[in-house]
C-alpha cells in the first residue's frame, strides 16, 4: 500500500502546501472529516479524487501515487543532467532532464547511477572525422550485453540501441560532447 495514496503523504504534501484539512476539503468538494480519515489511515481517497486531489495540493496525479513530491531544481533543463532509466520487465529505455517520476510496466524505475568504467567495460572514444567512433570491450551474447551507447552534449543527447550479438559500437557527431554512457544489461550504466 506504500505505492497507494496513503495519509501520510496527503498530509505532508497538505503541509507543504500551508493549507488545512479544511480548505483542502472545500477545494475537492469533500468533508473535512473525510480528509482527517485519510491523513490518519482510517481510510482512502475514493479513485474518482485523485484528480482534484492532485490539483488540490499542485502536483500531478502521479507523483500523488507515488508518494513523491518531484519539483525540478534544474529549472534551466541542463541536458547534461539527464537521468537514464531501464524497465526491467521490458527493456524499455527512458531518459529524462532533472528529476521526474517514470513508471513502466507497473514498476516506478530509479535513475540509472552511473560509475566508471572498469576492466570488464571499458569504452573507447577515438576521433574519426567529424565524428567519435565508440566501442565497448564487453561481450554481446543474449543474455549479456551492452543494451545501449549515448553521448551526451550542450546541445542534446545522440542516443544508440544496441543488440545481442551484434556489435557493442556508435558513431555520434562531434558536437561538444561531456559524457558517453554505456548501459549493460546485467551491470548497469557506465561512463566515460
Amino acid at each position: 500500500m506504500d505505492k497507494y495514496v496513503t495519509g501520510s503523504v496527503i498530509r505532508r504534501l497538505r503541509e507543504i502546501k500551508k493549507i488545512t484539512q479544511e480548505e483542502l476539503a472545500a477545494k475537492i468538494y469533500v468533508s473535512s472529516k473525510a480528509v482527517s480519515k485519510w491523513e490518519t489511515g482510517q481510510g482512502f481517497p475514493d479513485i474518482s479524487l485523485l484528480e482534484p486531489l492532485a490539483k488540490a495540493l499542485d502536483i500531478s496525479v502521479i507523483e500523488l501515487l507515488s508518494g513523491e513530491y518531484i519539483r525540478n531544481s534544474n529549472r534551466h533543463s541542463d541536458i547534461t543532467e539527464s537521468s537514464f532509466y531501464v524497465c526491467p520487465v521490458c527493456g524499455n529505455v527512458m531518459r529524462s532532464v532533472g528529476e521526474a517520476v517514470i513508471i513502466c510496466c507497473g514498476i516506478t524505475l530509479p535513475p540509472l547511477e552511473a560509475e566508471a568504467d572498469d576492466n570488464e567495460h571499458t569504452i573507447h572514444s577515438e576521433r574519426d572525422g567529424d565524428e567519435y567512433y565508440v566501442t565497448v570491450d564487453h561481450p554481446m551474447t543474449k543474455d549479456h550485453y551492452i543494451s545501449f551507447i549515448a553521448a551526451v552534449s550542450d546541445n542534446g543527447i545522440q542516443f544508440r540501441k544496441l543488440y545481442p550479438e551484434g556489435e557493442a559500437e556508435a558513431r555520434f557527431r562531434i558536437d561538444n560532447i561531456k559524457m558517453i554512457y554505456a548501459y549493460c544489461n546485467r551491470h548497469g550504466l557506465f561512463e566515460l
